[in-house]
C-alpha cells in the first residue's frame, strides 16, 4: 500500500511537508511573510508532528518557536539553535551537527553543509547555517537552505538519489537563478523546484529561467505558488 507525499510551499522557504499521520515544517517563516499572506496561509492554522529549522535567521526560524509551543512539535535543527530555543523554554528540541544524521518516527533527517550565516533576530549567534537532506517514504528530500552554489552538492548527489531538490534562486543573500540550475546539475534530482525568491524586492527573480535550465537538463522544473502542492508517491513504510 502507498501513501502520498505532498509537499506544500508557504513561501520564502517555508515548506509543509505531509506523509500519513505525519506533518513536517522546514523553516516556518509565516507572520510577517508577505509571500504566506498573499494566500491567506496562518501560522495559527498549521499543526505539524515536527518542525525543520536550517539556520537562525528571522526569515527562516520565523514561528517556529510559536508553533511548537502550541502544539508540542519536535524541533530538529543544529546544535546552537537547539540551545537557543531550549533557552526560549522549548525542551523538545533534537540537536544534530552538520553532517550527522538522526532516525525519527517519520524517516531520517541529515544536515548538509550550507555556506551562508546564522544569527537569531536579536544578534545571537547560531552556529553555521545547514541544508537538510529528509529521507521520508522512501523519498529523498534535499531543502538548500540558503547557500551559495557549493561543490559539495556534486558529492550529495553522488551519494543520494534525490528526488527532489528545493533550491534558493533570489540572488543577493543566496544563489541565483543561473547557479541553483547547476546545482541541479550537481545533485540530479528528479525534481527542482525553487524557492527564497519575490518575497521582497531585493530577492526579485524570475522562475521560469530556473525552470528552463532544469528542464534543459531532462529533468523536471516545477514553480509553486504559495499555497500549491506538489505531490509524490511514497511507499507504505521506511528505510
Amino acid at each position: 500500500m502507498s501513501s502520498e507525499i505532498h509537499l506544500t510551499f508557504l513561501g520564502h522557504s517555508a515548506f509543509s511537508i505531509k506523509y500519513g499521520e505525519w506533518h513536517l515544517l522546514i523553516d516556518p517563516f509565516i507572520t510577517g511573510n508577505p509571500a504566506s499572506a498573499s494566500a491567506s496561509i496562518s501560522a495559527a492554522d498549521l499543526d505539524p508532528t515536527h518542525i525543520i529549522l536550517t539556520h537562525g535567521h528571522g526569515d527562516h526560524l520565523g514561528d517556529t518557536i510559536a508553533i511548537a509551543e502550541r502544539t508540542g512539535a519536535e524541533i530538529i535543527t543544529t546544535f546552537e539553535c537547539a540551545n537557543y530555543i531550549k533557552g526560549k523554554g522549548l525542551e523538545n528540541v533534537a540537536d544534530l551537527g552538520i553532517g550527522g544524521g538522526r532516525n525519527f518516527p517519520f524517516g531520517r533527517v541529515k544536515f548538509t553543509i550550507a555556506h551562508h550565516s546564522s544569527s537569531a533576530p536579536d544578534g545571537t549567534y547560531m552556529g553555521n547555517p545547514a541544508g537538510v537532506l529528509l529521507f521520508i517514504g522512501g523519498k529523498t528530500i534535499y531543502h538548500a537552505g540558503d547557500t551559495a552554489l557549493t561543490y559539495e552538492m556534486k558529492l550529495l548527489g553522488e551519494m543520494n538519489q534525490v528526488d527532489v531538490a528545493l533550491l534558493p534562486i533570489g540572488d543577493n543573500y543566496t544563489m541565483d537563478a543561473r547557479d541553483a540550475v547547476k546545482a541541479v546539475e550537481f545533485i540530479n534530482p528528479s525534481v527542482a523546484i525553487p524557492m527564497h525568491y519575490n518575497t521582497f524586492p531585493i530577492v526579485e527573480a524570475d522562475p521560469e529561467v530556473f525552470r528552463a535550465g532544469v528542464e534543459a537538463q531532462g529533468k523536471q522544473g516545477v514553480i509553486l505558488n504559495p499555497g500549491e502542492t506538489f505531490s509524490i508517491a511514497g511507499a507504505s513504510s521506511h528505510e
